[in-house]
């Protein structure tokens, strides 16, 4: 017999919303089961029944924004630490890309749990996505995700001569962290002393501790794609909206 689940966790697993937004909306009386409104947060469900969401929800889902910036060197992807001032801090009207082709107009509320979908290492610039929209958190940062991340990676050999095409293969596929073997990347040279590493996942400084494996020290890293998402032209400490027409 298929057990029950938490009605917030079903929503999620179906994409509708985030289990947080699920839980605002419950309590709102904004979600159906079978027809019938259900405001209890912790209610069950089984896979079977039909779960809708009232016009409202979709409309304040729509609300919600994403935002692209080009992170500088010298900020953190989320909370404030060490002194060290958030990525978000940038998401002013001063700093917006004036190239953004988006129709919309920034308002401070837009700041309200915009979080980050993913991380960069305050020593890594790059594409950031800082995200009001749950399903595109989970897209991006869920346990399934399958949306691959590119990076350009500035490296220096520590040893006599190059990297031997061993070690190169072993960037590829080969290496373990943290007691499991990572996932396979796509790792190529663009130039002599610049690599191209294509990854679907994202350990903690993932890419510098593959490259030590390696007898590699990283110079600068930069992302520059998040699925079908490119940093392009946007310039450092600046940013854009999500359009409309894109999707990782």
């Amino acid at each position: 017999m298929t057990e029950p689940l938490r009605l917030s966790k079903r929503m999620s697993e179906l994409g509708l919303c985030s289990r947080r937004e699920a839980d605002e909306w419950i309590a709102r009386g904004w979600v159906r089961v079978d027809g019938k409104v259900i405001s209890e947060l912790g209610s069950k469900v089984l896979p079977s029944q039909r779960i809708t969401v009232e016009r409202q929800a979709a409309a304040e889902q729509s609300k919600r924004v994403t935002v692209l910036i080009n992170k500088p060197m010298g900020y953190v992807s989320g909370q404030a630490e060490d002194g060290y001032t958030p990525a978000v801090a940038l998401i002013k009207a001063e700093n917006r890309w004036a190239d953004d082709p988006a129709p919309e107009n920034f308002h401070p509320t837009q700041l309200r749990s915009l979080v980050p979908a993913g991380r960069l290492d305050i020593d890594s610039v790059g594409l950031l996505v800082l995200t009001q929209d749950g399903r595109i958190a989970k897209q991006l940062i869920g346990e399934t995700t399958s949306v691959d991340k590119e990076y350009l990676v500035r490296v220096q050999y520590t040893k006599p001569g190059k990297l031997p095409d061993s070690d190169l293969k072993k960037l590829n596929h080969g290496l373990w962290m943290d007691g499991k073997p990572l996932l396979p990347a796509k790792v190529r040279w663009q130039n002599e002393d610049q690599l191209s590493f294509t990854l679907k996942e994202g350990k903690k400084r993932q890419i510098r501790r593959m490259c030590d494996m390696v007898g590699l020290k990283v110079i600068g890293l930069k992302r520059v794609r998040i699925g079908r998402v490119k940093l392009g032209d946007l310039p450092v400490g600046q940013w854009r909206y999500l359009g409309a027409d894109e999707a990782f």
